[in-house]
């Protein structure tokens, strides 16, 4: 499912990882990666769960330790053997992505 701010997910399984999700952190913003905006869709069904995401910026230095802190995250659910993360830049990610709590939480509104 994609995601766009004030969606829900569409099924438990999405549901639980989005949950799981939001508990993977940027740790230079230090604000979960659904809150930060950069959880672009998600699609589970077992044995194998898909999410397409993106960072804040393609040199990003987190580059290499947020796919497998996802992957880690989402090998949690019930029946999920193998998570496959594509990171994109198209979109491209910009603070109008992020919820109102990441943008007051930076103290950007």
């Amino acid at each position: 499912m994609n995601l766009i701010h004030g969606e829900s997910p569409r099924n438990p399984l999405e549901e639980q990882a989005f949950a799981l999700l939001a508990q993977v952190y940027d740790p230079e913003l230090g604000l979960d990666i659904v809150n930060l905006g950069l959880v672009y869709a998600v699609e589970v069904r077992p044995p194998k769960a898909r999410v397409r995401m993106t960072l804040t910026t393609p040199g990003c230095p987190l580059h290499d330790a947020m796919a497998p802190a996802v992957e880690r995250a989402l090998e949690r659910l019930p029946g999920v053997e193998a998570v496959e993360v594509e990171l994109v830049w198209d979109p491209p990610w910009t603070p109008e992505r992020m919820s109102p709590e990441a943008r007051r939480a930076l103290g950007w509104g």
